[in-house]
């Protein structure tokens, strides 16, 4: 912002017609004191050419010299030589005021220069910034690809391999079951082997859900019905583990997309909030429009924020990843798949967590 120029031009104004009066009112019989005002004109003359440049320096020793030239011919007239000295003072006047001018104003248009460079230079790193980050976010989806390239192979090698086998051992576990009493221990051994199976067959489930194609079928949702949906089922649960639900309501438009999908993605963070929450403790969904803003279009915010012990910073980052987990006995593929299927919505997910405090998955999906 533009410093207002009238304080400056009022000093100006104020100092030559200061100097002037005291030329004026000093007698003649007191030379020196003259010499010293006629130096004194030089201040304003200089400063304004160091404010306003060219024009600037100009116009003050114009001024100047309209205020000094009366006194020269009325009180110093009736000596010529000394007239003929003052005469000359003006002419410096001027050509001070205009040399002065003119190298400010190269200056200032210097300064100006360097400052659009600097600007240029600033916008230009701005924009490679922006491309880096462009270039590391595409860098990264290009590893997470080659990553589900890797598990799709790996997953047709699983299913033929490993569920095939364990269908099998689970049927086998299920025909000696039925010659044991409950009582007997071998049928408690028989219970874990089919329970474990039945473990080890959700997790080769998971495994290939996160390879597995997201389906394309969309359709209108409502997202708020379907959490209250969701929130109704796992109240048994939360109440057997002491977990109190609460589900801020609000009125939000319709999401197109996978219904199933999403309510998967809900279910799957509704629970997790419930088994990380300890007795006492309280998961609260919330729900919200946030409006457009510059290139983003509105978007509907779900957040899934429990009173758990929190996650620890260095594993923050890590929660998306495939097979790590913070929770015993768990695959560590819920997560990913979860976001494999927000971000194939055009949504986004992340997390914040604070230790002892708790933790809250937010998800926002395009209106």
């Amino acid at each position: 912002m533009k410093k207002s120029p009238y304080p400056r031009i009022a000093l100006l104004s104020g100092c030559i017609v200061g100097i002037s009066l005291l030329h004026y009112l000093t007698p003649l019989h007191l030379p020196m004191l003259h010499d010293i005002f006629q130096r004194l004109y030089y201040i304003p003359i200089i400063l304004a050419a160091f404010w306003f440049g060219l024009r600037g320096g100009i116009i003050s020793a114009l001024v100047v010299s309209v205020f000094y030239v009366p006194h020269i011919l009325f009180q110093w007239g009736l000596v010529p030589s000394i007239e003929l000295e003052k005469f000359l003072e003006i002419v410096l006047y001027n050509v001070v005021g205009g040399i002065t001018g003119f190298l400010s104003q190269k200056e200032e248009s210097r300064r100006e220069e360097l400052q659009r460079t600097a600007e240029g230079l600033e916008e230009s790193y701005r924009k490679l910034q922006e491309q880096t980050d462009m270039i590391l976010k595409i860098e990264d989806q290009l590893r997470r690809a080659e990553r589900l390239s890797a598990l799709g192979e790996l997953s047709a090698v699983l299913a033929h391999e490993i569920r095939n086998p364990l269908g099998s051992i689970r049927g086998t576990a299920e025909i000696l079951r039925d010659d044991f009493r409950p009582e007997d221990r071998k049928y408690e051994f028989l219970e874990i082997l089919i329970k474990e199976a039945d473990r080890l067959n959700r997790v080769v489930e998971d495994f290939l859900g996160l390879a597995r194609p997201v389906p394309t079928e969309r359709e209108t949702c409502d997202l708020l019905a379907d959490v209250q949906e969701i929130m109704d089922l796992v109240a048994p649960e939360a109440a057997a583990r002491g977990v109190r639900l609460n589900v801020v309501p609000q009125q939000l438009p319709s999401v197109h997309g996978s219904r199933e999908r999403l309510r998967q993605v809900f279910l799957n963070l509704v629970l997790n909030a419930i088994q990380a929450t300890g007795p006492g403790g309280s998961l609260t969904v919330a729900a919200r429009l946030l409006p457009a803003t510059g290139e983003m279009p509105p978007r509907v915010e779900v957040s899934f924020a429990d009173t758990g012990k929190g996650i620890e910073p260095e594993r923050l980052e890590r929660v998306f990843q495939p097979f790590f987990t913070t929770k015993h006995g768990g695959t560590g593929l819920g997560l990913p798949i979860a976001q494999r299927i927000i971000e194939s919505h055009g949504g986004t997910i992340h997390v914040e967590s604070e230790l002892h405090r708790g933790t809250t998955f937010i998800v926002r999906l395009p209106v």
